[in-house]
């Protein structure tokens, strides 16, 4: 059993932008983009509950950059915190000119996971186990948005 650190949970994705997957303009379909993120996000959540797991929401999708044909798309995925049965999973995505080696940080999001049982029904993981002050600093913020969502949840379902 692998230990329930932010490090054990971290993903790196890399995909080549082809020209299927772009808009008139060249650049990535942000529907792609989502698609990859979710990916990326759906492997740490499972690299941490190591049980079947679910996206319950995404939040904070920001498009900073475009990806354009040709560039390799690199995402990048950890467990920011932890609940009884969800997790939030950041991911930075970052584009890079294969020719120039340029970097741009193309969007970042966050993403609620809930672990599963056999009947699929939320079921109970390991809290997160926090490394270094960046990971600290993670958590903490990751906490805070979770009772915002936490609060948001309430109000929809009123």
């Amino acid at each position: 059993m692998s230990k329930k650190t932010v490090s054990n949970s971290q993903v790196i994705m890399h995909e080549l932008v082809l020209p299927n997957e772009t808009n008139a303009h060249g650049n990535i379909f942000g529907g792609k983009v989502m698609y990859y993120m979710d990916m990326c996000a759906a492997m740490s959540a499972y690299k941490h509950a190591r049980k079947s797991v679910v996206t319950a929401s995404v939040d904070r999708l920001n498009f900073l950059a475009p990806a354009k044909m040709g560039d390799i798309i690199i995402f990048r995925s950890s467990v920011n915190y932890t609940s009884k049965s969800s997790m939030e999973v950041g991911v930075r995505i970052e584009s890079e000119n294969p020719l120039t080696g340029k970097i741009k940080h193309t969007a970042s999001a966050y993403l609620t996971f809930v672990a599963l049982n056999d009947n699929n029904k939320p079921t109970s993981i390991e809290p997160i186990i926090t490394e270094s002050d960046n990971d600290i600093r993670r958590y903490n913020s990751g906490k805070e948005r979770y009772e915002i969502r936490k609060e948001r949840l309430k109000e929809m379902t009123k």
